[in-house]
């Protein structure tokens, strides 16, 4: 529900509370992109942690011996390259843009 600032009620009521999650953020990376080789990845969830727009999903999704898939969220993920730098095992890959097919 949104107001107008005439018709917002003097105690400045918030209805309904903001979430960056709405924001495409992703749309800032200009030059490379985090691609994850799910066979090298040893699901440590270093990169889980790590990332500071909480781009790395966790899905209930069995890829080989695992019972996760580890997935970017390309909406929110800025490509600030923080989860490739600290992978124990060089699992997440910095590409070009326009080096990925989709």
């Amino acid at each position: 529900m949104k107001l107008s600032w005439r018709k917002t009620p003097i105690a400045g009521i918030i209805f309904e509370p903001g979430s960056s999650a709405e924001y495409r953020t992703g749309d800032w990376r200009i030059e490379k992109k985090p691609i994850i080789n799910q066979d090298k990845c040893i699901r440590c969830l270093i990169c889980w942690i790590i990332c500071p727009d909480v781009s790395i999903n966790r899905l209930q999704k069995p890829y080989g011996k695992y019972e996760e898939t580890i997935e970017v969220d390309y909406y929110h993920c800025k490509g600030c390259g923080i989860c490739s730098a600290e992978c124990p095992v060089k699992a997440i890959e910095m590409v070009e843009e326009s080096r990925v097919v989709a």
